[in-house]
């Protein structure tokens, strides 16, 4: 083992010595400097498993005349998250499957082939480890150091930034390292402490439906995201990006609830990173961006008890579109941190002509949760007869979840976002023009009810995510969306048009930040709006791990050293 760990280091030093300390552009496929088939097959014989070579999946469409795979299965399952998770060559926003030539020609690989465009490889890495063990990360790091190329990790492809992908670049793959351990008694490595844990060590590569199965089997609740079918990664960028859910008021992120990371960091070492261990780079993993400090190749997680759990769900229709949206959003608005200071989380939609909300609390009976919304539900009735108010028990958060998640949908489409996090004093002090600036947005706004509550409790600077968090009510989310096909000058319009929602949005609370997870990619100072205060000590940290800036993404930490296409340093 520890001559195995000296020739990691050894290479890494070499690297270093090359010139790789960001002082070259990353090498990437198609170039001289691209890695050999001899170099690929020496690669292969130190991994587990052979090298993928990914492509978009709806190549198998292709040629239209004669497809070259199973066409059906993949218009069958185009927008099913967990079948795309499965895609080494998918992500779930396709638009960041696709590339924009700086001539606006566009290399993407259409659904609808009889869009007559070829089918490119677009962003989509050509080659890449299918990692089944820590061992394999290591030994993908450490190639990737040693030749300078341009790195992505990827487990389910969730993510709104796009960067589980990079054109021309060599990718890690950590879907398939599935393992789930339960440990009634667990103690962190090297703990001081008398302390133990109910806990859930999570793979890289397990997804939020297995983990809620594993917390069920042994009867306990964890913190998790939210999607349709759980596709969504359970150790990876949720929780390196701080990690919301609908449980948050109640316990709070997945951020304050993780114990302990394993981690292969660029010098190729394995390293466990907790409280008493490596404890500088467990604060940064705790919020501050996934693909920016190594590999992690599993979290544990604190777990709760099993609880019964209430939902309410509103939905209204206005026949009048406009005026009863804003009274009926102010209202909705105003309530906010109330709800969240009594635990209680969830997500809406409201736009002007209809409000769909999903309110959870596992502290409340149904009849105190009547009693909580009674008065907005009398309000929307008055507005409108086109209205619903139902609340629902649950003996547990994964009845709820098994309810109303397990089904597919949601992905599939080219979509991006804007977002901010708003603090209770706005709430509280403009409902009414949070109302009226929110609802000018042509297809409303979405809101994530996954702060306030125990989010607030917690010591701004005890973990790296932004302290904006600390201060918050909800996540405010609008977004755009465009078809296949459309050309690149119409993407530059939609895009200038995001940008504009960018503004909008920092009017309402000038400073107030937002989620690196779910956000935009033209942020015009994302060191302040993702990271906050922490961000010169979460690039100091960066700089101990990873000096050679081998992993690198959209709006990360040390990212503004790099080009717009994070391939060659700035100035170089």
């Amino acid at each position: 083992m520890l001559a195995s760990q000296l020739s990691f280091l050894a290479s890494y030093a070499i690297s270093l010595v090359q010139g790789s300390l960001a002082a070259s552009c990353k090498c990437l496929y198609g170039e001289a400097c691209w890695p050999s088939e001899s170099d690929f097959n020496q690669l292969a014989s130190r991994l587990s498993q052979p090298l993928v070579h990914p492509t978009p999946p709806e190549s198998a469409c292709y040629p239209a005349s004669n497809p070259s795979g199973n066409c059906t299965d993949v218009q069958v399952n185009y927008d099913n998250g967990t079948w795309r998770a499965d895609q080494v060559g998918a992500l779930q926003n396709t638009n960041f499957q696709s590339f924009i030539f700086p001539n606006n020609t566009i290399s993407a690989c259409y659904l609808n082939t009889t869009l007559g465009a070829p089918c490119g490889q677009g962003s989509i890495p050509p080659i890449g480890v299918d990692a089944r063990s820590p061992e394999d990360i290591q030994v993908a790091v450490q190639f990737a150091a040693e030749h300078n190329l341009r790195l992505v990790v990827k487990n389910t492809g969730h993510d709104y930034l796009g960067r589980s992908a990079a054109r021309n670049s060599f990718m890690i793959w950590t879907h398939h390292l599935k393992n789930i351990t339960y440990n009634a008694a667990f103690v962190p490595a090297n703990s001081t402490s008398s302390e133990t844990f109910k806990a859930l060590t999570l793979e890289a590569g397990v997804q939020w439906q297995e983990a809620y199965d594993a917390a069920e089997q042994n009867g306990r609740v964890i913190v998790g995201g939210i999607s349709a079918g759980g596709s969504v990664g359970a150790a990876g960028g949720w929780v390196l990006g701080g990690g919301h859910s609908a449980l948050a008021p109640t316990y709070g992120l997945g951020v304050d609830n993780a114990l302990q990371f394993t981690v292969v960091v660029a010098s190729g070492e394995h390293l466990t990173a907790n409280a008493y261990t490596n404890s500088d780079l467990f604060w940064a993993l705790r919020g501050g961006g996934g693909g920016t400090f190594g590999v992690v190749t599993s979290v544990t997680y604190q777990t709760h008890e099993t609880t019964p759990l209430t939902t309410t769900i509103l939905l209204s229709n206005f026949s009048d579109a406009g005026a009863t949206a804003h009274e009926v959003g102010s209202e909705f608005l105003k309530i906010q941190p109330s709800l969240a200071d009594h635990g209680w989380g969830g997500y809406s939609l409201l736009t002007n002509v209809s409000l769909i909300a999903m309110m959870v609390n596992p502290n409340v009976s149904s009849e105190e949760a009547n009693a909580t919304f009674t008065p907005l539900a009398e309000l929307m009735q008055s507005k409108s007869n086109d209205t619903q108010v139902f609340t629902v028990p649950f003996p547990s958060f994964y009845a709820f979840y098994q309810q109303f998640f397990t089904r597919n949908g949601q992905v599939g489409r080219n979509t991006e976002v804007s977002s901010r996090l708003y603090t209770r004093e706005l709430y509280e002090e403009e409902p009414e023009k949070m109302a009226s600036v929110l609802l000018s947005f042509e297809d409303g706004f979405a809101t994530n009810h996954v702060a306030g509550g125990a989010v607030s409790r917690v010591d701004p600077d005890s973990v790296g995510l932004n302290p904006a968090w600390r201060n918050a009510a909800t996540l405010v989310i609008v977004g755009d969306s465009w078809e296949d096909g459309t050309s690149a000058e119409e993407i530059q319009n939609i895009k200038e048009k995001l940008k504009g929602y960018n503004d909008i949005l920092e009017s309402l609370q000038p400073g107030s930040g937002t989620y690196f997870n779910e956000a935009s990619l033209y942020e015009r100072n994302y060191q302040h709006t993702f990271f906050g205060s922490h961000y010169e000590k979460l690039e100091a940290i960066k700089d101990v791990y990873d000096p050679s800036g081998l992993f690198v993404v959209a709006e990360g930490v040390g990212s503004e050293r790099w080009d717009e296409l994070l391939n060659c340093p700035k100035g170089y």
